[in-house]
Parts: structure tokens; C-alpha cells; sequence
């Protein structure tokens, strides 16, 4: 029996997945579809509690959707040289069912790549590409709770995490808890831990009558690594 090394078999995944994600798009009639660019600058990048690059950042990210599938690029890019390493290239797909209540359920992957300077090309640990797969639950306005479950192919760790919105004085607030499920190079972990609680408010910036920007302040705490951040963001989209 021939031996199929399991990077191979990732990255045949991953081509898979795109290659469906295409097919998809051209075979929804033209007023299916969609495409949408823009950008979010951040005075951090904070991921799922950790702080990759401890530099401001500038997150571009185009999307195409057909149907209940989005596919697209999204990335992260430090202002600082020394932020580098942090940078980040990533694919993705989701196929999303709703309900006429309004509860939706998604089903997604993602490769994550990291491009720094002489980084491992390949994926698994250690190396610039990581994938993960993912599943995710909203529920309708008069229950708008939403949870996410994410596993990363090369160790089987599961993240894990559940978010809360509303509305106070006209500002959108979600408030949110991650947890991974044991020891993970990825997250910093030696063990099961609660890494990522935190508040978000975000709410409008009226430029002019008909453009406004929409401008964030997240208050994040990751009890694991001891650390907090407060992180101000805002995004631009044509």
C-alpha cells in the first residue's frame, strides 16, 4: 500500500477546497453572487487572545460569495519591521445554511499562512502553513448567541468559544469567551485554558451624509499568558 504523507494530503485539501469554491461561484447565476474588498487597520493584532507582531497592523481581505458559500483571502501586515514574523496570508472558505428563524450554521476551513522571512514553506508544526476546521452556530435575533468550534489539523486541538451581543445607547456590544483544549504551541498553552474573554464596542462614524466608517474598541484579557489589551480598530470598504 503506498504511504501518503499527511502534508501532501493537506495541501490536496486545500487546492480541493478552492478549486470547489470556484465551481461553486460560476455555476450560481450572476445575481447570486458577490465580491467585497477592504481593510481594517488595528493598533493591534490580537487573535483569539494572543498578540501577534505587538504592532499596529493593516488587515486587507477580499471575499466572494455565491450563494451560502463565501471564499476569499484575508491578511495581516505589522507597521513594524519587527512585527514581521507576525504577518499573515490566510485562505478560506465557509458554506453557510439559515434557517427562517434566522439560526445559521456554517462549515468552513481555513489555511493559515504565515509568509516571515525564511519561514517553513510547508504545513504541520513548525512550518508556515497551519489548517483548521471549523464549525460555527448563530442564532436569531430573539436568541443571538453565537459559538464557534475550530480544530487545527496538525495537533487536534480544539478552540473553542461563545459570544453574546447587544445594544446599549445606539454602540453595539459583544462580549466573548475562548478556550482551548489542551497543550498548544499555536495558542501558547500547556494545558486545557481559557484564553480569550473580552468586551467589544463598536458603533458608526459619520463622515459625511452617506459614508461613515465603522470604528471598534475591544477590551481582551487572556488569563493563560497573563496579559490584557486594549485594542482600537477601524475599517475602510468601498
Amino acid at each position: 500500500m503506498p504511504v501518503i504523507r499527511v502534508d501532501s494530503f493537506r495541501l490536496q485539501g486545500l487546492r480541493l477546497v478552492v478549486a470547489v469554491a470556484a465551481l461553486f461561484a460560476f455555476a450560481v447565476p450572476a445575481q447570486g453572487q458577490s465580491v467585497s474588498i477592504g481593510a481594517d487597520v488595528v493598533s493591534r493584532y490580537v487573535w483569539r487572545g494572543v498578540d501577534f507582531g505587538e504592532s499596529m497592523a493593516v488587515q486587507p481581505a477580499i471575499t466572494f460569495g455565491a450563494g451560502g458559500l463565501e471564499f476569499g483571502a484575508w491578511g495581516s501586515y505589522s507597521i513594524s519591521a519587527s512585527g514581521a514574523s507576525a504577518n499573515e496570508n490566510d485562505l478560506w472558505a465557509t458554506y453557510t445554511v439559515t434557517a427562517e428563524s434566522g439560526l445559521s450554521v456554517a462549515v468552513g476551513i481555513t489555511d493559515y499562512y504565515f509568509p516571515s522571512p525564511g519561514a517553513d514553506a510547508g504545513f504541520g508544526a513548525g512550518a508556515a502553513h497551519t489548517v483548521e476546521l471549523s464549525l460555527g452556530f448563530s442564532g436569531p435575533e430573539t436568541f443571538p448567541i453565537s459559538l464557534f468550534g475550530g480544530m487545527l489539523t496538525e495537533s487536534s486541538v480544539l478552540y473553542a468559544e461563545v459570544g453574546v451581543p447587544f445594544e446599549i445607547s445606539g454602540v453595539g456590544v459583544g462580549l466573548h469567551m475562548g478556550f482551548v483544549g489542551g497543550e498548544s504551541d499555536f495558542y501558547g498553552t500547556d494545558e486545557a485554558a481559557v484564553v480569550n474573554l473580552g468586551v467589544t464596542a463598536s458603533k458608526d462614524l459619520a463622515i459625511t451624509e452617506t459614508f461613515a466608517v465603522p470604528v471598534s474598541v475591544a477590551y481582551i484579557l487572556n488569563p493563560d499568558q497573563d496579559r490584557a489589551h486594549l485594542v482600537f480598530g477601524f475599517s475602510i470598504a468601498p
